[in-house]
């Protein structure tokens, strides 16, 4: 195992020198002008008692971009090196290296930096400031640390053109990327703003993005209802995550829309595992002022750690020809929805003010309802008590596995409810009862108890999915498949529209998805929407289905596709779901259709198509697709033209719906038991392999009684009372 030295130091006498050459070198280009009192170049005004510290690697830039912001900024410039270090040991660095070693002059270092008196300045650390945490205690109240997250080949090129080939700490035999990456731990420990910097980035431009982060930095970020345009009444992130729905029965979105990436940056998320990809993508949706980078990262570890079976956390296989599977499936509950709520409610926690309960309310048609019991169960201690969850879910409209799921027994304020009736009416009754002053006002009052909900309505639910659609593409550039730049699809099933809703915000980011294809079974509530222009719910009955998490009518999402695609037209989405509540259906203008159906495309898949496409795959590749995986599949290879890649999402295990896909693998006696069911596919699949947890779900020596009601407004709302009881007044 190879040991790496805490107090590494990239400074040396060769790379000194090479600074200075440096320095020349861009003095020669025009810039000797920094330190001249001219017009600056930025509308950014700086608070003038906070210090702007800049943090990275050796060969990062830190000095010269300090320089610039200086410029820029009307701000005085210091280098720790040349302004601290220097005048404070009355020698060169180099010298006080060589003269007392790397572990005494590390220590001797942090102690001058805790003397560091200096404010409004932009400061200019050195690469090794940050493995004193003592000295970075000291610095980082005196201002915002910013971190150049460099690409490691421009350090290394970087480092190579001024003839550094080794850095202090770097021990024989060890190489210097080795080191970088050791380092890269305790830069993102104390950075308040993370500065991504495209591959090939220059120094002019690294200077432009640390002044646009700042002026995000000091301005919050809020969120609007998809039914308002009216900007007195957004909202921080925190409250649309705890609110789950806006007051005027909106949909939460971001006021300005989703952060935009450059190419270059993108590149950089390629080599990335999944938590890393998370961590970036989501620091940059998400305000350090409601969840700081260190929290996000934290939040992001514990999330996509143990609890998946696979540590690509959502992997690409190739299918066939152009044809590729995303697993979503490898969370704690076999589906996608755990992407999203193993993360969901930690930042739910994270954002729950100090003094009330909080009754989470979820309408399910099958996965969402265990993923939100297993996410908000896995929250601490402290968080279960304040937090409640009931789920409601229909009670023939589900798999026995994934009512087993749902019905286990679980820690915490946690339930689940069945109601003899179909998806749409739970979600129709949960919305009516956060539509209700006087049922929200008595729980307020009677208990201290507010409500929210986990559904993909809830903004914190469908933010983390945009990851896993960044990452299937930058899975296939990694591959080699496509380079980034090149177009991609992505086939996903819906009945909700969030995941699909995902992929197209993800497309707004700058991820270069060519088409986002929704794929429904025989409700078809998408495509007739997308083929028609309108969308009607008139005379309409939900009809069951083997694939039953798409079993949906009202696609509460398609309330943010809208928005969208309307530019943000607030009044018109309003007008629509006021004619859908009143008259059950609404039509859109020609031109609006058109702007929609330029990025979907949707299409529907009948039983019998979709039982086909599981055997018809199976024979041809041994792979084993679930029902709604193969409704994708099915729609995909109708509507796909071939070419470009086809991300087809998995979306579920095909063993939580091991009856149909033995029917569809020609089995002739099904067995009734499901662990027999699962046995059975276990003998005949070849990949991927059967889910752990579903096993462990069915092993369980006893299944708990289930709660239960009619289709009934009223006994809703008694279930939901009784549970605020049961989980907030407790007598110990």
């Amino acid at each position: 195992m190879r040991h790496f030295c805490p107090f590494a130091r990239e400074v040396t006498s060769s790379q000194r020198t090479s600074c200075t050459m440096l320095r020349c070198a861009f003095r020669r280009l025009g810039l000797s002008a920094l330190r001249i009192n001219r017009p600056h170049l930025s509308t950014y005004t700086p608070h003038r008692d906070r210090n702007i510290l800049l943090m990275g690697p050796p060969g990062a830039g830190k000095t010269t971009v300090g320089r610039i912001l200086a410029h820029k900024l009307g701000l005085p410039a210091v280098d720790i090196d040349d302004d601290v270090l220097e005048p404070t040991w009355k020698m060169p660095v180099a010298s006080k290296l060589a003269s007392v070693g790397a572990q005494s002059f590390l220590e001797e270092e942090g102690k001058a930096l805790c003397n560091l008196s200096a404010s409004g300045c932009v400061v200019s650390l050195t690469g090794s400031n940050p493995l004193d945490n003592l000295a970075m205690k000291h610095v980082k109240q005196t201002g915002v640390v910013v971190y150049l997250d460099v690409d490691v080949e421009d350090i290394m090129h970087r480092l190579s053109r001024m003839k550094v080939n080794r850095i202090v700490g770097q021990e024989a035999g060890v190489p210097m990327t080795d080191i970088l990456q050791y380092r890269k731990q305790c830069y993102e420990k104390w950075f308040d703003i993370r500065v991504l910097c495209g591959k090939g980035d220059t120094v002019i431009e690294v200077a432009d993005k640390v002044l646009s982060a700042l002026e995000r930095y000091d301005n919050e970020e809020t969120f609007i209802s998809t039914r308002n345009q009216d900007v007195s009444k957004s909202v921080h992130f925190s409250d649309a995550v705890v609110d789950g729905l806006a007051k005027d029965g909106g949909l939460y979105v971001p006021r300005h829309g989703f952060p935009k990436m450059e190419a270059n940056e993108w590149v950089r998320l390629v080599q990335m595992p999944y938590q890393e990809r998370a961590s970036v993508l989501l620091e940059k949706c998400v305000h350090p002022s409601n969840v700081s980078a260190l929290d996000l990262k934290a939040m992001v570890t514990k999330a996509y750690g143990s609890t998946f079976t696979s540590d690509e956390v959502a992997p690409v296989r190739h299918l066939v020809d152009h044809l590729y599977v995303q697993e979503l499936f490898h969370g704690p509950t076999a589906s996608f929805k755990d992407l999203a709520l193993q993360l969901m409610p930690q930042m739910f926690a994270h954002c729950l003010p100090p003094m009330c309960n909080f009754l989470i309310l979820v309408a399910t048609s099958g996965d969402t309802g265990s993923a939100v019991l297993s996410g908000f169960n896995a929250l601490q201690e402290v968080h279960q008590h304040k937090t409640g969850v009931l789920v409601f879910f229909p009670r023939d409209g589900v798999s026995e596995i994934q009512r087993r799921q749902m019905t286990a027994e679980w820690e915490g304020n946690v339930r689940a409810v069945s109601v003899k009736s179909d998806f749409d009416f739970c979600q129709r009754s949960i919305k009516q009862m956060f539509r209700t002053p006087e049922l929200t006002g008595h729980l307020a009052v009677e208990y201290g108890t507010l409500l929210s909900t986990a559904n993909s309505i809830n903004w914190a639910r469908l933010l983390p999915q945009v990851v896993y659609h960044a990452s299937s593409y930058l899975d296939l550039c990694r591959c080699g498949v496509i380079s980034f730049g090149d177009p991609a699809d992505v086939c996903i099933p819906t009945g909700n529209f969030g995941s699909a809703m995902s992929a197209l915000y993800a497309k707004s980011m700058g991820l270069p998805l060519r088409r986002v294809i929704c794929a429904s079974n025989h409700n078809r509530i998408i495509p007739d929407f997308l083929s028609t222009g309108t969308y009607s719910l008139q005379g309409r009955p939900l009809l069951p289905s083997a694939s039953p998490a798409i079993d949906i009518l009202r696609s509460s999402n398609l309330e943010r596709l809208l928005h969208h695609a309307s530019d943000g037209d607030g009044h018109l989405v309003a007008e629509l779901f006021a004619s859908l509540d009143a008259r059950q259906h609404f039509s859109v203008t020609p031109e609006l259709l058109a702007t929609i159906r330029e990025q979907v495309w949707s299409g529907s898949c009948s039983e019998s198509q979709c039982l086909s496409t599981i055997r018809s795959v199976f024979d041809q590749t041994g792979y084993l697709l679930d029902t709604h995986t193969a409704a994708a599949k099915s729609v995909g290879d109708r509507l796909h033209d071939g070419d470009c890649p086809l991300v087809i999402c998995s979306t579920a295990h095909y063993g939580k719906f091991a009856p149909a896909v033995l029917q569809a693998l020609g089995v002739q006696s099904v067995p009734e038991d499901p662990q027999e069911q699962l046995q059975r596919l276990e003998r005949v699949a070849k990949e991927p392999p059967m889910h752990r947890d579903l096993v462990t779900c069915l092993q369980q020596e006893r299944e708990p009684g289930q709660s239960g009601c009619e289709a009934d407004y009223g006994e809703m709302v008694e279930q939901v009372e009784d549970m605020v009881q049961d989980s907030f007044l407790k007598v110990a």
